[in-house]
């Protein structure tokens, strides 16, 4: 029989396992409450009363001052549209390339593939400069083509995607060419259903990265017609330096925390419909190929 004590001592590590992710949560989760809730509060009360709340005195005139300062519908759809078409690219032709390295044999295999891993230690803006000069010699500055295209094919996707791909036993794919599946029909009808779990797991990954994404849409993108989301968003952050006329530090920091609200929820969002999908693909991600 086991007494009390043994009970608590076996109980007693996942106890404090979860105090600590409960904790670790707040700490990380109230950055982004304060944020929102100060959204809510007059200008002047974020930077006297940075942590009290009156629910009282809550008010829209951040979110009514920033949708009349700043394009950031324009931001969104612009967005929406580079999402849309990158993350359908990297989301196909990564797992295709994946599977070509995973799964067949050809001349300079190794070569190819230890160069698509050595793309992954160069920094982003080591790659500016050329992809910039890239784009004006085909007239792209300031296209959807020029913030869809680079970088659409990720090598951390087709890495990812290879050590997945790789588990999946070879007599399925055999069986299939069998029933005479051909080599794209054995793709799309076995690899996919498969790797589903990785792959949500990387559409997680893909709209966060590309919905982040500041570097090269701010350089690419000179136009307030073609700037994304981010760009929209550090604008209205210049504006705290005085490059907006007229703004006190006070007006624009409730309009960044409005806008920053704002910017929040799609990720919110697709974060908590994808989510178990997300933490499976993880622990698909890190089988060893």
């Amino acid at each position: 029989m086991t007494t009390p004590s043994v009970t608590i001592r076996r109980r007693l590590p996942g106890v404090v396992t979860q105090v600590f992710l409960v904790v670790l949560a707040l700490a990380f989760l109230a950055p982004v409450a304060w944020a929102v809730l100060s959204a809510f509060k007059p200008a002047a009360q974020i930077i006297n009363d940075p942590l009290g709340f009156d629910p009282s005195s809550a008010t829209l005139d951040n979110f009514t001052r920033m949708f009349a300062d700043v394009p950031i519908v324009r931001g969104f759809v612009n967005t929406a549209i580079v999402l849309l078409l990158k993350g359908s690219l990297t989301l196909f032709f990564a797992p295709l390339a994946a599977y070509g390295f995973a799964k067949y044999d050809f001349r300079f295999k190794g070569v190819l593939f230890g160069t698509v891993l050595i793309t992954l230690m160069l920094p982003t803006i080591v790659l500016i400069i050329p992809l910039l000069l890239e784009m004006k010699e085909l007239g792209w500055v300031n296209t959807y083509q020029a913030l869809v295209l680079p970088g659409a094919v990720d090598a951390f996707a087709i890495f990812w995607m290879r050590q997945v791909i790789t588990a999946v036993p070879n007599e399925l794919l055999d069986a299939a060419r069998v029933d005479g599946c051909t080599e794209f029909g054995i793709f799309w009808r076995i690899i996919l259903p498969v790797i589903r779990p990785a792959l949500a797991g990387l559409a997680v990954l893909t709209v966060m990265n590309i919905y982040n994404d500041f570097v090269w849409p701010v350089v690419i993108a000179s136009s307030d017609r073609m700037a994304t989301l981010q760009v929209v968003l550090s604008s209205l952050a210049q504006n705290i330096t005085g490059n907006r006329i007229g703004a006190d530090y006070a007006t624009v920091t409730g309009e960044l925390l409005a806008a920053a609200s704002i910017a929040l929820v799609p990720l919110l969002l697709i974060f908590i419909v994808l989510q178990k999908h997300f933490i499976n693909g993880i622990l698909a991600g890190s089988v060893k190929g």
